[in-house]
């Protein structure tokens, strides 16, 4: 859980009090294609029982920082209810709370949030009313976990004016990022969105330093340059493409270290966080937690992932025969789910997911809800919430017939959705 105090003396825990987190948490994430055709990515599953936005909740609760609102937009019933239901206990009297912020079109343009700065601009009469001294913005569609606190202790330390958290990439992935170069106390001195040519590390050739979308500001800064920022007509009120490039020059703009707040660092490997925006990196990141010894650990006491879940009974695994034996192996199998006299093999069953008999799924994704029928083989697939695949069906097997029928990716990952189904019927 997050420190109580700085080493240099400072209050951390009055800090910590006098914060305000934002969660942007209002987009789509068309990448992931029908998985967000009814909600928004922030509320899509993940990890068997968890929902993406579990993962920013969490580390914000767990990092002792309590006052934190949502902002939703895109399709956001699914996300407001699991927001409602899973986040709505904490004590209004101790100034404690997790809220929906939905958009409201509350400026005179009424508009909707046109980007990531503009949905905080449109929300500035509610974090005046909390009259916070930091304001902790961050998304709600990434998986890691982050102790927020001892970001800012940095931010306070430096006597920054803002504070951006960052993560070495390699070059090639950093073009889609807002990528920094920073002096040797970690100042930011250039920053740049989504370059063509990202300037690499001088210490680490190869790899480049790229912003992880979560800032911390002194309010009355913020709240002065959103004013500032809605007034231009050229601006797509974004923070990386807008307000950070315009701070650096100005004011103390730093750079935080995601090692240096990263939870369960393993020195072996690099800091775990991951955009799960296409439907590859979402499979890759959700076969991970199969491996023995996979790079997020999600049985960490110290550092829970909270989340709501519906109460449901223990997972089933049923026939012991010769030709028909329920079992799974290398896997996570989540409550509520029945493997009948059928293989799973390094695969991932949400909640309520039924196996049927004589199936074999392999490397594959069974979101909740999901019916895999008899005599039926599954390799490789991400399967869409409440689809019933029919008897025998194949998919993994002839990627031409899996591409026609279905969609599937350019790692090779088959996404089969009910409405997929519905049209091979």
């Amino acid at each position: 859980m997050a420190e109580q105090r700085s080493d240099g003396g400072a209050n951390l825990n009055e800090a910590i009090r006098q914060s305000l987190i934002l969660v942007l948490a209002g987009g789509r994430g068309s990448r992931l294609k029908n998985l967000t055709d009814t909600e928004a990515k922030p509320a899509v599953a993940f990890a068997g029982k968890f929902r993406i936005i579990d993962f920013a909740l969490s580390n914000c609760v767990n990092s002792g920082m309590r006052r934190v609102g949502v902002l939703t937009q895109y399709r956001a019933h699914n996300l407001i209810q699991h927001v409602q239901r899973g986040w709505g206990s904490f004590r209004a009297e101790f100034d404690e709370f997790v809220e929906v912020w939905p958009a409201q079109q509350q400026t005179a343009a009424e508009s909707w949030y046109s980007g990531t700065a503009d949905a905080v601009y449109q929300n500035i009469d509610l974090i005046e009313s909390h009259d916070p001294k930091y304001v902790v913005i961050l998304g709600g569609d990434h998986i890691y976990k982050q102790d927020y606190s001892k970001m800012l202790e940095h931010h306070i330390r430096s006597e920054a004016a803002a504070t951006v958290a960052c993560l070495e990439v390699p070059v090639d992935q950093a073009r889609e990022f807002g990528v920094m170069d920073v002096d040797a106390n970690d100042q930011i001195i250039n920053f740049l969105e989504k370059p063509a040519e990202p300037p690499e590390l001088p210490s680490r050739p190869g790899w480049s330093l790229a912003s992880m979308g979560i800032y911390i500001f002194n309010r009355d800064l913020l709240v002065e340059q959103l004013r500032r920022d809605a007034l231009l007509e050229d601006s797509s009120h974004d923070f990386g493409k807008d307000l950070i490039p315009y701070l650096v020059p100005k004011v103390k703009v730093m750079a935080h270290s995601f090692s240096k707040s990263c939870v369960g660092l393993d020195t072996k490997n690099e800091p775990y966080w991951r955009d799960v925006g296409t439907l590859d990196a979402y499979w890759e990141a959700n076969m991970d937690l199969t491996h023995v010894t996979p790079e997020l650990d999600l049985y960490d006491p110290n550092w829970p992932i909270w989340t709501y879940q519906v109460q449901r009974p223990a997972a089933k695994f049923v026939f012991n025969d010769d030709k028909r034996r329920g079992y799974a192996v290398d896997s996570l199998v989540s409550a509520g789910c029945v493997v009948s006299g059928s293989a799973v093999e390094r695969s991932l069953l949400f909640t309520d997911v039924r196996i049927n008999s004589y199936s074999v799924v392999t490397d594959s994704v069974i979101l909740p809800r999901a019916d895999v029928g008899r005599k039926c083989t599954l390799i490789k697939c991400i399967v869409g919430p409440d689809t019933v695949i029919p008897d025998g069906l194949e998919i993994g097997v002839d990627p031409e017939l899996d591409a026609k029928r279905f969609y599937r990716t350019e790692g090779g990952v088959t996404l089969v959705t009910k409405e997929h189904i519905d049209k091979l019927t």
